[in-house]
């Protein structure tokens, strides 16, 4: 890949490690669907969220090609919007407290107690599909996140924005499955569960602060 160094490919996949790794809605629709209708209801929930994150890649390429173009002006508006965003969501991570989360270990609870019963595969990748398009902050995102691995040198940002997007997506994957297998043992062990993810949310709030840092003091790309 002539766009990206192999440093910079390293770093852009255990991001995105950290990030799928990271409870958020996409988990919570993930381990809900799983523990209400099984592991397979789990990991097409995974699947349809995956598509909806493609919806995102392709609209925001088509936006990152003209606005790289663009004046540095809009550069430098994208480029604080983006690096404020990153920061903002680096700093929550790390203030987070254990149990402060508690939304979503009500939802496993509530989940666990629940009747079992089986959801259309069907209508679970459709959920999982429209709760990620119709997020917003998934697009700000890929818009603040993508970029700055793209090599300044590159010819066609938009397609490098692409490749880097589906290989995001790709990367994904087992990390979506991952949490479908274990949404039975997380829900036995809630406790112990939430104690890992808030240090797991340490690591993650200070690699985001850093990506909103550098992408503060980047310059504007050439054309």
């Amino acid at each position: 890949m002539n766009f990206i160094d192999a440093h910079q490919l390293v770093m852009f996949i255990v991001a995105g490690w950290l990030l799928n790794l990271t409870p958020g809605p996409d988990v919570l629709y993930i381990v809900t669907n799983a523990l209400k209708s099984g592991t397979r209801a789990g990991i097409v929930a995974g699947l349809g969220i995956t598509a909806g994150c493609f919806v995102h890649i392709f609209a925001a390429a088509v936006g990152v090609g003209a606005l790289l173009a663009a004046s540095a002006t809009a550069f430098t508006v994208l480029k604080w919007i983006g690096a404020a965003y990153l920061m903002w969501m680096g700093v929550r991570m790390l203030l987070s407290k254990p149990g402060a989360d508690g939304g979503n270990s009500a939802a496993l609870m509530a989940a666990q107690a629940a009747p079992a019963h089986h959801t259309p595969l069907r209508k679970v990748f459709l959920g999982g599909f429209w709760t990620n398009v119709l997020n917003p902050k998934v697009a700000i995102f890929f818009l603040a996140f993508v970029p700055q691995f793209i090599a300044p040198g590159t010819d066609n940002k938009a397609l490098a924005f692409v490749l880097l997007g589906v290989l995001f997506n790709i990367n994904a994957i087992p990390v979506n499955v991952g949490w479908a297998l274990a949404a039975s043992w997380m829900a036995r062990r809630a406790t112990a569960i939430q104690r890992g993810m808030h240090w797991l949310d340490r690591v993650a709030g200070a690699m985001f602060i850093g990506f909103g840092l550098k992408l503060a003091f980047t310059d504007q790309p050439s054309a």
